[in-house]
C-alpha cells in the first residue's frame, strides 16, 4: 500500500521540500514531455537523495493536483505538519543572533494571499507567519504553489486566540505593531530595530478590533494614489521589508 501525503507541485515548491526536508518526499512525478534544464536539475537532485522517481503524461498530473499549472512536477511528500507551536517559535527566537520578525494574519482566508505572504516573509527574514485557526486560509497545495518552497522554510503557526497570542508574544518582549488606514503615524515613523510583529488584516476588512486593541502601537502605510487598500501580499512586503531596511542601515 503505497505511503499516504500530500501533492506539493511546481518547481520551487518541490525544489524546496526537495532541499530543506528530503526525507519526508515518497515519490515524484514529473511530466514526459519536460527535458530542459529546470526539470534535469530537479531530476539531479531526486536521484542524488534516493527519491523514487515516475514518468507520467501531462493528463495525470493535471488530474492529481485539480490544475494545469504544476510545471510538469509533482511530489507526494509526507502530511503530517510538523509540531511546531507558538511557544516553540518564541523559544527559538531567544536564541537568536538577529531581532526577532513575525509575520501576523488576522482574517486572511484566500490560500492564494497566504502563499505570498508566505514567500514575502521568506524573502524579508522573517522567522515565522502566525495566523488564527477559524479565520485563516489553510496550507493547501495552491498556498504551497504560490509561496515557491517559502512554506518549507517558514513555519505557518496558527493559534486558537490570537488577541491571547499577540499577548504571549509581548510577554516575550516584542512589539506589536498593527497595520491600519485609520492610524496617525506612518509606518517609516516607528522604531522597527528591535525584536517585531507586524500584524495584518485583509483587504478590505482590516484588522478585528480586539485585534487592533492587542497591539502596541498602530501605523499606516501612506498612499498616494486613487486607490484605498493593497493586497495584503503587497501590504506585508512594505512593512517588512521595512524592518529589514531599517536593521540594515
Amino acid at each position: 500500500m503505497a505511503e499516504p501525503g500530500r501533492l506539493i507541485y511546481g518547481f520551487h515548491a518541490v525544489l524546496g521540500r526537495l532541499r530543506h526536508d528530503p526525507e519526508s518526499v515518497f515519490e515524484l512525478y514529473v511530466s514526459e514531455l519536460r527535458h530542459d534544464a529546470r526539470m534535469r536539475r530537479v531530476l539531479e537532485l531526486a536521484e542524488s537523495l534516493g527519491v523514487k522517481m515516475t514518468r507520467v503524461d501531462n493528463e495525470r498530473l493535471d488530474g492529481m493536483v485539480g490544475t494545469r499549472r504544476h510545471q510538469g512536477v509533482v511530489a507526494r511528500a509526507d502530511a503530517r505538519q510538523r509540531m511546531i507551536v507558538l511557544d516553540d517559535v518564541l523559544e527559538s527566537l531567544s536564541s537568536l543572533s538577529e531581532p526577532a520578525l513575525l509575520l501576523v494574519l488576522d482574517g486572511v482566508q484566500d490560500p492564494h494571499n497566504l502563499g505570498a505572504c508566505l514567500r514575502v516573509a521568506d524573502a524579508a527574514g522573517a522567522h515565522a507567519v502566525i495566523a488564527p485557526k477559524d479565520r485563516a486560509a489553510r496550507l493547501n497545495a495552491t498556498a504551497i504553489k504560490v509561496a515557491s518552497g517559502a512554506a518549507d522554510v517558514v513555519p505557518y503557526i496558527t493559534v486558537t486566540n490570537l488577541a491571547r497570542a499577540l499577548e504571549q508574544m509581548k510577554k516575550a518582549g516584542i512589539w506589536v505593531v498593527g497595520a491600519t488606514d485609520e492610524a496617525e503615524k506612518k509606518l517609516f515613523d516607528i522604531d522597527q530595530k528591535g525584536p517585531l510583529a507586524w500584524v495584518l488584516g485583509a483587504e478590505g476588512d482590516g484588522l478585528r478590533r480586539l485585534t487592533r486593541a492587542s497591539c502596541d502601537e498602530l501605523a499606516r502605510i501612506p498612499m498616494q494614489g486613487s486607490v484605498e487598500s493593497l493586497n495584503v501580499s503587497v501590504a506585508s512586503g512594505i512593512c517588512l521589508f521595512e524592518a529589514f531596511r531599517q536593521r540594515n542601515n
